[in-house]
């Protein structure tokens, strides 16, 4: 048994599809979707209300649309449909692994998840179960970033967690600058200004218009997403004043 005390009672994960893909070059590598739903699981004994967004660049980036000589609507929709992959996957290892988690969708496809409804959402939060959420904000043009602020301050999430294969922020891209800063703290207007690529100017602009911290962290170091959640110095914090 552990005395340990979350910090939060409810947060929204973020998950890039590339987090799904470990070393592969495309896909699921099921060792990596194993071990990312261990971490959730040791969150979710913790009695913390977890939402998840979840990405699908590991299958499909509707960003890259030209090379495939289609246009960009459709593009956004099949990776909608990537992001679904992405989710049932990660809400399968999860019950397997004995957390309840149910699988919702922004776009309707009844037949494999339950279409996002607000109220439904919160009400599997406060039956302690997991919400992972796919498709986006299901609608073209938006990213899995905006999405994941927007459902946070749906769900009413204390905190936005952005996980990543890096430390946190950084004043360049530390893998391919080594003299790299990585920032402990900024405020939402110095991400702004700075144009620092942790996630979209429109997810920052939303997190910053109704004050909902983000912590960007690495997710690939075993155990950080509990540090987070237990309220540890772990990767850049970004909110109105300078962590």
């Amino acid at each position: 048994m552990t005395n340990e005390r979350p910090r939060y009672r409810r947060v929204l994960l973020k998950l890039s599809g590339e987090a799904l893909m470990g070393e592969e070059t495309f896909g699921i590598d099921p060792q990596v979707v194993k071990k990312v739903g261990q971490e959730i699981r040791g969150v979710h004994e913790l009695g913390v209300e977890m939402a998840i967004v979840i990405g699908g660049g590991n299958i499909f980036r509707g960003l890259h649309s030209s090379e495939y000589g289609m246009g960009r609507v459709p593009a956004d929709h099949m990776g909608m449909l990537a992001t679904i992959i992405n989710a049932i996957a990660l809400g399968e290892i999860l019950n397997h692994l004995g957390v309840d988690s149910r699988v919702m969708s922004a776009i309707d496809i009844n037949k494999v998840a339950e279409p996002y409804i607000r109220e439904k959402a919160i009400n599997h939060l406060e039956r302690k179960r997991v919400v992972v959420i796919g498709a986006g904000t299901g609608n073209p043009y938006f990213s899995t970033d905006t999405a994941a602020a927007l459902r946070a301050m749906e769900v009413q999430a204390e905190v936005l967690l952005k996980a990543t294969k890096v430390e946190g922020v950084f004043d360049s891209d530390p893998e391919k600058n080594p003299a790299s800063k990585k920032y402990q703290g900024l405020t939402y207007q110095e991400v702004l200004e700075k144009g620092l690529q942790v996630m979209d100017m429109t997810a920052v602009s939303l997190a910053m218009g109704q004050n909902l911290p983000i912590i960007v962290f690495n997710l690939r170091k075993s155990g950080n997403i509990k540090r987070v959640i237990l309220g540890r110095r772990v990767g850049t914090i970004i909110s109105g004043e300078r962590g």
